[in-house]
Formats: structure tokens, C-alpha cells, sequence
């Protein structure tokens, strides 16, 4: 069983505690899945994965709808409390077996090279430390395992660069779960040792206003085979 006590790692059951936001989330995050296209997002994110799959902050579970059928096993991993439990009622729905556990990013509470592939979707942003929790990433996945993702970060002119700064450093993380705008999810993945495989810039909304948090990246990604990392 890849699963152990994330107290075993010293993480408390409740390392991140957001109820605001995650009420917030929860309702936004629904009507997200046809009014913002979300839902055809989570299609293409996870077209055609296998094997057992680790899902890094699950939210609510929207993307459990979504795994095809040859997934045999997630384990999807929330912090906060709310959206874990939401996330529990999604899994009872899922087509594929979910397990929902709580955990950080920074220290998953599962064993080493378990998994043939991890899904991070809008993640990344809000971890507290960003390179150990995708060196956690690269410890649980088998050599060549690979990865979804879907994030957003910095984009657009000089403007929208500055504004996404601006909002990092004052309002923006109180009001949204510690995310930040600004963090370059593809330069983070490089720089943690995977291999870059295709991705593309998506805009969310698809088509509406353009948002400081609309710049998004969906693609592909490939811990190396070697046993580094």
C-alpha cells in the first residue's frame, strides 16, 4: 500500500487551513466547468494516462470525473479540510478508484517510486515551496513516470507582469489560499530535473476578460530514468 501516516513525515493533518477561500473555491470551481471551459481542460489534461496516478491537491475533486478508464488507482492528496472532504464525496462518484488522503506538497505521505504518473493542477501556485514539493514530486514517481500539468503564472506585457508582482505582494495570497501570479510553473519543472515534453499557453477564461490569473500552461512532463533526484 503506498499510503502511510503523514504524521510519519511530521506533517500535521491540517498543515493548511484556508476555510474562506475554500468555501470561495468550491462554488466558483463548479460553475468554472462549463461557464470558464475548465471541464474541457481537465479532458485534455488527463487523456490517455494509465497505471496508478498521484494527484497533487485535489481541490474538490473536479478532475476525478475525468481519468480515463485505464487508470487502475489515484491517490489524490489535499491539505485543507473542506475541499478534502469535498473531494471525498467526489471520489465515491469517480470511475476509477480514488483514495483521498491529507498531506502537503512539500513532504507526500507515500512511498518512494509508486506511481506511473502525477497530475498537478492549479498547484503549484499556492505550495509553500515550490522546488521541494516537485523534488517530492520526482521521489514518487517511477524512473520515466510522467506528469500532467495544468498551472497558471506570469504572462502578458510589462503591465500585466508588474500588477501580477503587485498583487503578490499585498491582497492576493490572503484572499486566494497563498497563491502567487507570478511563479513560472515550466522555468520550476526544468530547474527540478524533468524533462520538458509538448505544452501551450491556455487562457482562462477562454474567452472573456483577460485576468491577471488567466495565463495558464498545460502540458506534459517526464521524470528522468536515471536515479538521480
Amino acid at each position: 500500500m503506498a499510503l502511510r501516516a503523514a504524521r510519519s513525515r511530521g506533517v500535521p493533518r491540517d498543515a493548511v487551513h484556508h476555510p474562506f477561500f475554500a468555501f470561495y473555491y468550491a462554488r466558483t470551481s463548479v460553475s468554472a466547468e462549463t461557464r470558464m471551459g475548465m471541464g474541457r481542460v481537465r479532458e485534455r489534461l488527463l487523456a490517455g494516462l494509465s497505471g496508478r496516478v498521484i494527484e497533487i491537491g485535489a481541490g474538490n475533486g473536479l478532475n476525478f470525473a475525468h481519468y480515463p478508464g485505464t487508470v487502475s488507482e489515484v491517490v489524490a492528496v489535499e491539505p485543507e479540510r473542506r475541499l478534502r472532504q469535498l473531494a471525498v464525496e467526489a471520489a465515491l462518484r469517480a470511475q476509477v478508484p480514488v483514495d483521498v488522503a491529507p498531506g502537503v506538497a512539500e513532504a507526500l505521505p507515500v512511498k518512494s517510486e509508486a506511481f506511473d504518473a502525477a497530475v498537478v493542477s492549479l498547484v503549484l501556485c499556492s505550495v509553500r515551496d515550490v522546488p521541494r514539493a516537485l523534488g517530492e514530486l520526482r521521489r514518487v514517481l517511477r524512473p520515466g513516470g510522467e506528469v500532467r500539468f495544468f498551472e497558471h503564472g506570469r504572462g502578458g506585457g510589462r503591465m500585466m507582469t508588474l500588477t501580477q508582482s503587485a498583487l503578490d505582494r499585498t491582497l492576493w495570497p490572503l484572499v486566494s489560499g497563498g497563491c502567487r501570479l507570478s511563479r513560472e510553473p515550466v522555468a520550476a519543472l526544468r530547474e527540478a530535473g524533468f524533462v520538458l515534453g509538448p505544452y501551450r499557453q491556455v487562457m482562462m477564461p477562454e474567452h472573456g476578460p483577460v485576468l491577471p490569473m488567466s495565463y495558464c500552461v498545460l502540458g506534459t512532463a517526464w521524470r528522468g530514468s536515471g536515479t538521480e533526484g
